[in-house]
């Protein structure tokens, strides 16, 4: 806008009397269109940040009121899942189990992967539950601590050339479930204690 009003400047004191004129309506015209172009544009974009910022204030209304029930049902459902695998023999993680139990001083590895997977269905049929949620975030907080013990115990397995910064398949499967954790946390810190009547 500077550059357009020291342009019609110096052609006016410059051009003839006769050109001022028509030189003077051409670039008046000109500064017109720009001022048109430059409120539609901020019209536009104001419509437009308008309209974002709805759908951006809609998706974050849906992702909060989905969180929760999303945690929830993902946890019933593959802790069901896995854990009826385990009595039926049909894990993929029998073998990892049952060397990483094989050290207990009591109980044979295939007791241990009953025990195990009867506790991994119970805690999904507790997260299922608003009134037992409680109890399946300590029960998964106990079954995490021997989730995570063949990475002390089973380093060759765990670990390329037992390093700890290469785990294995089976060691990223297990590293993996620091996400559960964290999503557990999640879960518990939703849990609202009901408010206690107070006596007059």
């Amino acid at each position: 806008m500077q550059l357009c009003s020291k342009t019609v400047k110096f052609a006016l004191l410059n051009k003839s009397p006769k050109t001022r004129l028509t030189t003077t309506i051409k670039y008046t015209c000109i500064l017109k269109q720009l001022t048109k172009k430059n409120v539609v544009f901020k019209v536009l974009h104001t419509i437009m940040k308008e309209l974002l910022n709805k759908l951006d204030n809609r998706f974050i209304k849906i992702m909060k009121s989905a969180s929760i029930p999303s945690i929830r049902l993902s946890f019933g459902v593959i802790f069901i899942w896995f854990g009826i695998l385990k009595p039926l023999g049909l894990s993929s993680a029998e073998g990892l189990l049952k060397a990483t139990v094989i050290w207990l001083p009591f109980g044979s590895p295939e007791i241990w992967l009953i025990i195990i997977g009867i506790w991994e269905i119970v805690i999904g049929v507790f997260f299922f539950f608003k009134s037992t949620t409680r109890i399946a975030i300590i029960l998964l907080f106990l079954q995490m601590v021997g989730t995570f013990m063949p990475l002390i115990v089973l380093t060759d397995v765990t670990f390329q050339s037992n390093n700890v910064f290469l785990p294995t398949l089976e060691g990223q499967y297990i590293i993996k479930n620091l996400m559960i954790i964290s999503a557990a946390l999640v879960l518990g810190g939703e849990i609202t204690r009901p408010k206690s009547k107070s006596t007059k």
